[in-house]
C-alpha cells in the first residue's frame, strides 16, 4: 500500500441534503467522514479530504484539505485530478491513487486491495469498484501517470462525467458482495445523500455494531 495514496471526495454542494457538508452531519455519535475516514486511513499511504470552502471546518479530522484544482463544482472527476496532484506533490514514488465517497460509512475495508488485484487480473489501467451489478465510478483506483490526461480532458474539452473519461481506458470492475446484517443483506457502497438516508444508516451501523 506505500504506492497507494486516498482522496475522499467531499467537493459537492449536497444539494440532496439541504446544503451545508453532509459528511459533517452525525450517525451514531460521529460525523459520517469519521466513519469514512476510519475505513479508508488503513487501506492507503497517505489521505487527503478534497473539499472546498473553509478549511478550517475540517480541522478536527487531522487530514490536509485539498480544493478543487478546477473551478466551477466541478463534480467527482475534479475532485479525482485534485487527489492526483496533491500525490504527485507530496508523495514521491506514488503509482496509484484510491478515491472515497465521503457520504459511505459503510465502504469495504478491502476496497483499494481488490482494485489493485482487479487492475493486475485484466490487465487495466484504472479499476472502479461495484455492487449488486451496478458500478460504482467515485470508488476507483487512478493511476498517477493519466494526471495530465485527465487534466486535459477536464480544462480542454470540459468532460466533467467520471463515466466518458474512463470509457477512453482500459477499465477493471472489482466487483462487492453485500454484506450480511441480521435484517437482510446491505450494500456496502450505501450513500447518505439525504436525510432520510441519515436515518437508514443509523439504523444499519446498529446492526452491524
Amino acid at each position: 500500500m506505500t504506492t497507494v495514496a486516498g482522496v475522499i471526495l467531499a467537493g459537492g454542494l449536497s444539494r440532496r441534503m439541504g446544503g451545508g457538508d453532509k459528511s459533517l452531519r452525525p450517525l451514531g455519535g460521529k460525523p459520517v467522514l469519521a466513519h469514512v475516514i476510519a475505513r479508508a486511513r488503513p487501506q492507503v499511504a497517505a489521505l487527503v479530504l478534497n473539499a472546498n470552502g473553509d478549511p478550517a471546518r475540517f480541522a478536527d479530522f487531522g487530514l490536509p484539505v485539498a480544493p478543487d484544482v478546477v473551478e466551477g463544482f466541478a463534480g467527482p472527476l475534479a475532485g479525482i485530478l485534485t487527489g492526483l496532484a496533491w500525490a504527485e506533490a507530496n508523495l514521491p514514488g506514488c503509482r496509484w491513487l484510491a478515491s472515497f465517497a465521503c457520504d459511505a460509512p459503510f465502504l469495504p475495508e478491502d476496497l483499494v486491495a481488490r482494485m489493485l488485484a482487479a487492475v493486475e487480473a485484466e490487465g487495466a489501467e484504472l479499476a472502479c469498484a461495484a455492487s449488486r451489478g451496478r458500478a460504482h465510478p467515485v470508488f476507483g483506483l487512478w493511476p498517477l501517470g493519466l494526471r495530465a490526461d485527465l487534466e486535459a480532458a477536464m480544462r480542454d474539452e470540459e468532460i466533467h462525467k467520471v463515466d466518458r473519461w474512463t470509457a477512453r481506458h482500459r477499465l477493471a470492475t472489482a466487483e462487492f458482495p453485500e454484506v450480511e446484517t441480521p435484517q437482510g443483506p446491505l450494500d456496502p457502497f450505501f450513500n447518505a445523500n439525504r436525510p432520510e438516508d441519515l436515518e437508514e444508516a443509523a439504523r444499519l451501523a446498529a446492526l452491524l455494531a
